[in-house]
Formats: structure tokens, C-alpha cells, sequence
């Protein structure tokens, strides 16, 4: 008797488990299913006119609001306009995506850092002027973990690469770094299909002043 009521628990027991195993099971596949028709999703807008089209009107703002900021001085306008056009560029393919992805987060949290680290930087040269110290240079490192890239696999190496070509996968395992370069790839595609588009709708309007305001033979 006793032998049977133990033999009836332990059967329950296994019974109530499997069927917990099997829920959480499902769960987890339906979450995976949603994730990837959500990352689908994401991968078609990129594709799409209207998509393309946002994003073209908000880089033209953006631009405007560099070209009216200050120029350079003349030796490094040219290189200091190029790198505020792409940071511009990217910026605002960053707020297209939403903040839904690793990438896009990145970005934009990588200018507030670089913003804060100016700002840092010049207190720290004004007060060193003011005080009067210098720092000593310092010796280069070499970095442990480049000695051990050398030693990796070649897949290995591969994924390191293509982590840190991705913003904000640089230590991510391998499946959040390709769904994560899928998306990112799509974005820079629809990037310059715009940014082409954007050249030749102002290059044939330059072309168009110029010839009407050029004098009649």
C-alpha cells in the first residue's frame, strides 16, 4: 500500500514537471517566433519608399542645421564639415530606428559620451593652464586581448571583427551579433540609397541656378 502511494507521487511528480518543461518550452518558442516576425519587421522597413523618404527629411533638417553653425577655420573645415555630415548621417539613421536595437542605442549613447568627454577635456586644459602642470606621456600598452586575438580560431576572429564593426556588439554572443548586423546592414543600404538620392536631387538643382543665371550668348 505504502509502495503504491509512493509510486503514485513520484508518477504525479513527473507528470506535473514534464507538463511545466513542455510550457516553458512553449513559451519560449512563441517568444522566439515573435521576436523574429518583430526582427522582420524591422529588416522590411528599411526597404520601404516611406521609410527612405523619413529619413531623408530629417537628414536635410539636420544638415541645414550644420551648414548654419560656424565654419572652421579654412586648413581643417573640410575635414571637420566631412565628419559632421556622417556623424550627422548617422545620428539621424539612429533616431529612425527607434532606440529598438543595440546598434541604434549605441550611436546616440556614443555622442553624449563624446560630448561629456569635450567638455572634460577642456576643464582639464584650462585648469592644468591655469596651474601650470604637465602630464608625462604615456607609454603604449600593448593589449592582452590582442595577443590573445592572435591565438583565436579563425571563426572566432571573424566574429570579434564583425563585432566591433557593429556599434554595441563588441561583446556579444554570435546570434545577437548577426541579427543585430542584419538590421544595421539594411539601415546603412537605405542610408545611401537616400544620401545618392539627396547628391543628385541637389547637384541637378545647382546645375539648374547656374545655367539660368549664367548670360545669354
Amino acid at each position: 500500500m505504502a509502495s503504491t502511494l509512493i509510486s503514485n507521487t513520484v508518477t504525479n511528480t513527473d507528470r506535473s514537471r514534464e507538463s511545466l518543461r513542455k510550457k516553458k518550452k512553449k513559451k519560449i518558442q512563441a517568444k522566439d517566433q515573435q521576436q523574429q516576425q518583430e526582427n522582420e519587421k524591422n529588416h522590411n522597413k528599411w526597404k520601404s519608399e516611406a521609410q527612405q523618404q523619413i529619413y531623408s527629411s530629417k537628414l536635410l533638417q539636420t544638415l541645414s542645421q550644420v551648414s548654419l553653425s560656424p565654419p572652421p577655420p579654412a586648413p581643417a573645415s573640410a575635414t571637420r564639415r566631412g565628419r559632421a555630415v556622417r556623424e550627422a548621417a548617422y545620428r539621424v539613421l539612429a533616431v529612425a530606428a527607434k532606440g529598438k536595437t543595440r546598434w541604434s542605442r549605441a550611436i546616440l549613447t556614443n555622442r553624449l559620451k563624446l560630448k561629456f568627454q569635450k567638455k572634460h577635456r577642456k576643464q582639464r586644459v584650462v585648469s592644468a593652464a591655469a596651474t601650470g602642470s604637465t602630464r608625462s606621456a604615456k607609454k603604449p600598452r600593448v593589449s592582452v586581448f590582442r595577443l590573445k586575438g592572435k591565438s583565436l580560431p579563425a571563426v572566432q576572429r571573424k566574429v570579434r571583427v564583425l563585432g566591433r564593426l557593429v556599434p554595441g556588439c563588441r561583446k556579444q554572443p554570435l546570434p545577437v551579433i548577426l541579427e543585430e548586423a542584419t538590421d544595421y546592414i539594411a539601415a546603412l543600404e537605405m542610408q545611401v540609397r537616400a544620401m545618392s538620392a539627396l547628391a543628385e536631387l541637389l547637384s541637378g538643382s545647382t546645375s539648374g541656378a547656374s545655367s539660368s543665371s549664367a548670360p545669354p550668348s
